[in-house]
């Protein structure tokens, strides 16, 4: 009943927040309370600045009863009454869900994703990275009902995360971008990622959805539950979307099977590790029914943002910012498409990789293995997870990102070509402002 009263004050609401700084006239404000944080202080706050409904889980001052009557919901827990009303909200929904998850690429695939669909959708999908137990239910109380389409993106550092995101977003479609050594500390390894991430399949499989999966990726493939309801892309000649990488820069360009005919789309994606994403978009594309010729517009005008694999021209240098995030499998990948770059000064700067646990050491020496082996003028790495290379003379090190910054801006790169890339913790886009 409680649900059902909060759900009619939703409706007449301009919408749910988390954080009274965003508060807006007619919000609904859940306080939410964490290790190091409560927001039930900030009740009363919520209100003066314009909430329509609190929903809290403490009551730190006893006259706020009385002071705010109906309009302060008191619950057993706030984060799961949101995700309760967040549940309550999806059944009322009619349109398709698409439910993304992954190891790598899975904001860029999402945003390839809805900008195709919404060529002939009202599409809505997962702002910036609110991929988790928080963001994933507000992503939900934002679609209105003029939806089509919904696209959702699904974070994970630990087994059982993408199964309980899946009792609320009860998606239609699932698909997993890839699985790589990435959270392996949360994870217990990789084959607890590999695990984690199927716990997408497992719910689709159960309630008779489809999966759309890379025909290249074997072990994907294998863990599909039900082949006939598999909808396959990738360069498998057998792909229900078929296609190939195509030649030129270091933006990635595709040859798509286009009903017999052969499209050639040109992206502004860096990289031939970002082909996968492209692909699962084209086929979401032709498998809801969008024109090709509107697929290749969507994909050629998505420009990368948020210091995703974005090119940057400063001067006479280009720069590849990929500091959202990293992990080894991320990392090769950005490297071995480093590495086919034609430049004369080439420099790398790399940042280390987080929540691997037991696995750190080991997959940090890889990658400083496999940096060192290539021609760049400059190798350069921050943070504790590559301390070993601390007195390596073949390299430059730094144990702290400020550090960097302050040799950065003492360097005089010239027509360089520079690969930025490491876990968001280093922050390493800051090292290119002023």
């Amino acid at each position: 009943m409680q649900i059902e009263a909060l759900y009619q004050n939703y409706l007449s609401s301009t919408g749910v927040t988390t954080d009274t700084r965003s508060i807006t006239k007619g919000n609904i404000f859940f306080a939410l309370k964490g290790d190091k944080y409560n927001a039930n202080l900030f009740v009363a706050d919520a209100f003066e600045k314009g909430a329509k409904i609190v929903v809290a889980d403490e009551l730190i001052d006893a006259s706020w009863k009385e002071k705010f009557g109906d309009n302060l919901f008191l619950v057993e827990d706030s984060l799961k009454t949101l995700q309760a009303l967040a549940a309550h909200h999806r059944d009322q929904l009619k349109c398709p869900v698409i439910a993304i998850t992954g190891s790598n690429g899975k904001t860029t695939t999402k945003e390839l994703i809805a900008a195709v669909l919404s060529k002939k959708y009202t599409t809505y999908a997962t702002k910036g990275n609110l991929n988790n137990h928080i963001g994933i239910p507000l992503t939900l109380l934002s679609i209105k009902s003029d939806v089509e389409f919904a696209v959702i993106e699904m974070g994970a550092n630990h087994q059982g995360e993408i199964a309980s995101y899946c009792d609320y977003v009860r998606p239609d479609y699932g698909l997993i971008t890839n699985v790589g050594m990435a959270h392996t500390e949360g994870f217990g390894g990789f084959e607890g990622v590999v695990k984690g991430k199927t716990e997408l399949y497992n719910y689709i499989g159960k309630h008779q959805g489809k999966i759309f999966v890379s025909a290249d990726n074997e072990l994907l493939l294998s863990k599909t539950p039900d082949v006939k309801n598999a909808i396959t892309y990738g360069m498998a000649v057998n792909a229900y979307c078929q296609g190939s990488i195509g030649g030129g820069s270091e933006f990635l360009s595709l040859v798509v099977d286009a009903a017999g005919a052969k499209l050639n789309i040109k992206t502004q994606l860096v990289g031939d590790y970002n082909f996968e994403n492209a692909m699962s978009a084209i086929c979401m594309g032709k498998y809801f029914g969008v024109h090709f010729a509107e697929i290749k517009e969507a994909l050629e005008a998505y420009t990368p943002t948020n210091n995703r694999s974005q090119k940057i021209t400063l001067g006479s240098n280009t720069i590849i910012l990929d500091a959202y995030n990293a992990n080894p499998s991320s990392m090769h990948e950005a490297l071995k498409n480093f590495s086919k770059i034609q430049a004369p000064n080439k420099v790398v700067i790399l940042g280390e990789m987080m929540e691997l646990g037991a696995y750190a050491q080991v997959e940090h020496e890889k990658i400083a293995a496999m940096v060192k082996e290539m021609p760049i003028a400059k190798k350069v790495f921050v943070g504790n997870g590559f301390h070993f290379l601390e007195h390596d003379p073949a390299v430059i090190y730094f144990n702290k990102p400020d550090d960097l910054k302050a040799w950065f801006k003492g360097q005089q790169f010239e027509n360089t070509y520079l690969l930025i890339k490491g876990s968001r913790k280093n922050e390493l886009e800051k090292i290119l402002k002023d």
